[in-house]
């Protein structure tokens, strides 16, 4: 945050999210301040209006050269569409705005309603808290019109900054890119209760993901999800996670067809130049992992996220994500093994094509950014609630780095870097 921000929290704290301890969380302002003009006579999506005009402004080269392809819009923490559910060191309640919820109850004609306060802390279990039990509050009525509430803010919140970002790139040959975050503890539990914290409304019977793309589809946005390289097994079994059903679950209401391949900086993938995507909201889906990997298990789990079906040898897969970020450029990554291992991965992204050095053939021409269309209703946004069947992944990817084998072999080899 710039000191003018934080001078104007020194007098009005409530500009950021709270957890029920008290502690404020500067990482971002709250959603509640979106529309409320407390800095210097602006509201907040007003300041992050200017920041993107001016971040246009200054960009002008690198924009209109090309260099600047991508603009991926900060929504929440860590640039994320969500409430800060997990800050590290804190406890956690609900953020919202006791005020604004209680009318909106008032109005329902529940006045007797307020929000949760049985929902537990930060480090309880679903099953510890009344809200998230088996048969809680999350059930009931109460609790469905504040979940509904309460996701619907956040979907709200993210349409406003990108009708600005929107409005910030009119004209400019980029594509706005927004996203979310991959929180896959608590996703096997019934509750699901970490994703309804974050201000994803996800359940067993009920999409969560699908209506924040529909939202995204009037903007033309890209939906950038994170977790590719996320393997079940190897998460703790209490957490309940359910990494790659989520993962599935998100890809799949983008897909398309085309070839993923590489973009000029290798830490972007985007699908071949021509190709009209068929998709389920509307949109392009792209991913990313979470967790630094250098491994060959996490390599191949990537390369069977962004292409569910394989390659086919006799035209376009028939299912690929749009594109996919490479975390990061590191020493780590430059060692002997490592770097060694990062190139089959790349290679095999390219479904093994052989490199084509102009650029502007990696993915497809993008035009000059259109005004968003009319603004979608809630109630047509929350449709896309319900749950469309599922879509089976192949097993393994068909593209593979390696397995087992070469694994020792690298073994072998890191004894030498």
């Amino acid at each position: 945050m710039p000191p003018w921000i934080l001078e104007v929290g020194k007098s009005n704290p409530d500009i950021y999210y709270t957890n029920r301890s008290g502690a404020r969380n500067q990482e971002y302002l709250t959603i509640g301040v979106d529309n409320q003009p407390i800095f210097q006579e602006r509201t907040a999506v007003e300041l992050y209006r200017d920041f993107m005009k001016s971040f246009r402004e200054n960009m002008a080269d690198f924009l209109d050269a090309g260099v600047v392809t991508d603009v991926e819009v900060g929504l929440g923490p860590s640039g994320e569409l969500r409430y800060p559910s997990y800050p590290e060191a804190q406890g956690w309640v609900f953020p919202a705005s006791a005020r604004e919820f209680k009318e909106a109850a008032t109005v329902a004609g529940h006045p007797e309603w307020d929000l949760p306060d049985d929902a537990g802390e930060y480090n309880a279990s679903p099953k510890s808290t009344k809200f998230f039990a088996a048969k809680g509050t999350y059930l009931m009525n109460s609790g469905i019109f504040f979940l509904t509430w309460y996701s619907n803010k956040l979907i709200m919140h993210g349409d406003q900054i990108l009708d600005a970002a929107n409005e910030a790139f009119l004209g400019c040959k980029v594509k706005i890119v927004a996203k979310a975050t991959g929180i896959h503890w608590w996703y096997k539990d019934d509750s699901h209760a970490a994703e309804l914290t974050a201000g994803y409304y996800n359940l067993n019977d009920r999409d969560g993901y699908r209506p924040i793309a529909r939202m995204l589809a009037r903007h033309d946005a890209i939906l950038n999800f994170t977790c590719a390289e996320m393997i079940n097994s190897e998460q703790i079994k209490m957490a309940m996670s359910g990494a790659e059903e989520l993962v599935q679950q998100v890809i799949k209401v983008g897909f398309g067809d085309g070839t993923p391949r590489m973009h000029a900086w290798f830490i972007v993938w985007h699908c071949m130049p021509g190709i009209q995507c068929s998709m389920e909201e509307g949109i392009e889906v792209a991913c990313e992992h979470a967790l630094s990997r250098y491994d060959r298990r996490g390599y191949n789990q990537i390369l069977r996220n962004s292409r569910p079906q394989g390659i086919d040898r006799s035209g376009k897969p028939q299912r690929r994500v749009f594109a996919m970020t490479y975390l990061r450029l590191s020493d780590e990554l430059l060692k002997m093994v490592n770097f060694r291992i990062f190139r089959t991965f790349v290679r095999r992204m390219h479904a093994d094509q052989d490199y084509c050095p102009d650029p502007w053939k990696y993915y497809k021409p993008i035009t000059a950014m259109q005004r968003s269309k009319a603004a979608t209703p809630m109630e047509k946004i929350l449709e896309a609630a319900e749950p469309a069947p599922p879509y089976a992944f192949d097993p393994e990817t068909d593209t593979s780095v390696g397995g087992p084998y070469a694994e020792l072999i690298d073994t072998l080899l890191g004894l030498f870097d």
